[in-house]
């Protein structure tokens, strides 16, 4: 954990929250469902601007795809806009556990690093060195999906872990991943890496993640479906964000 909050610069908005998603696909619903869009703003590879969601003001961040990527889009939402300020991971994931289905929603209550393995140093599987084991979802966020989803209709809310990783998850890596860590309802390549900077900055985090796709052989599935799960990523987010607060 950080030393003490990072404060937000003096001239920047006060957004009830930053939406981190991965790509162009994944912000497309958020800025379909704002009142209000600000320009857009480079900050590295990622671009932010500012939007209306629900009445509050938001911070829409398109990371690019990976640890790397949102890593480095997520500390600079942080240090513009402070630690006061929740993360939240949105957009797509593969379906891992055999029960998930095309479409559902899950809230990763757990984040894991599906990654990372120092097991020969005595760490359990997915836990990078020094950090947990897993990383927990800040519970009032969590508790603002859990009721958002409710409110959006026909839509299935699955809550447990998340897993992530910079491999897009197929058919034989997906038995692996299965094996590996049974818990798991899903995969994305971002979700855990922001999960471990927002433990390390002391912010809050949740990830709200679609299913796009059953770890099939190959892209297919995740192409033609990418657009109804960001979507369904959107609406139960915004729901979210209007309850803050609330």
């Amino acid at each position: 954990m950080s030393d003490g909050p990072v404060a937000a610069v003096p001239d920047a908005v006060a957004p009830v929250a930053v939406v981190l998603v991965a790509m162009d696909d994944e912000a497309a619903p958020f800025l379909s469902l704002a009142s209000d869009v600000g320009e857009p703003e480079r900050v590295g590879l990622a671009e932010q601007r500012t939007i209306t969601l629900a009445g509050r003001p938001v911070v829409l961040v398109r990371t690019g795809i990976g640890f790397v990527n949102t890593t480095a889009a997520g500390t600079g939402a942080i240090l513009r806009y402070g630690t006061g300020v929740p993360l939240i991971s949105a957009g797509s994931a593969g379906g891992l556990a055999k029960d998930v289905a095309v479409g559902d929603v899950v809230l990763g209550a757990r984040l894991v690093n599906a990654d990372a393995d120092a097991r020969a140093f005595g760490y359990v599987l997915g836990q990078v060195p020094g950090m947990p084991e897993a990383y927990d979802a800040a519970p009032v966020l969590a508790d603002a999906v859990r009721r958002a989803a409710t409110t959006v209709d026909g839509q299935v809310l699955r809550e447990g872990s998340i897993g992530s990783g910079e491999k897009f998850v197929t058919t034989d890596l997906a038995q692996q991943l299965r094996a590996d860590f049974p818990d798991v309802l899903a995969v994305d390549m971002e979700s855990a890496a922001l999960a471990q900077l927002c433990h390390n900055f002391g912010a809050d985090f949740v990830s709200v993640r679609a299913v796009s796709d059953l770890c099939a052989p190959d892209g297919t599935e995740f192409r033609t479906h990418v657009d109804d799960a960001a979507h369904r990523s959107a609406e139960v987010v915004t729901a979210a964000i209007g309850l803050l607060g609330g």
